[in-house]
């Protein structure tokens, strides 16, 4: 099974971070359900902007919580060079 960290932007602009082990059902969570983040709930649309996958769990935890600590200009330069 793969694991995923992604970045959301939302519609204020603000970034989002999570991980999950379906990232189809997350998204279409995070825009269409209760069962997303409280955080996004209030900031939809939200557009998937970067994206990375991980062999286990814990791996993607410990990237989650890297990209999390990461400045606002550090998660967009992340999400430029996914783009490119």
């Amino acid at each position: 099974m793969k694991f995923y960290v992604y970045i959301l932007e939302c519609s204020d602009k603000t970034l989002y971070t999570g991980y999950t082990n379906d990232i189809k059902k997350r998204l279409y969570e995070h825009n269409n359900t209760s069962n997303g983040a409280r955080y996004t709930s209030g900031r939809r649309p939200l557009k998937l902007v970067y994206i990375e996958s991980y062999s286990t769990q814990s791996d993607a935890m410990k990237r989650e919580a890297q990209i999390k600590k990461l400045s606002r200009a550090n998660k967009l330069l992340l999400t430029r060079n996914l783009q490119q």
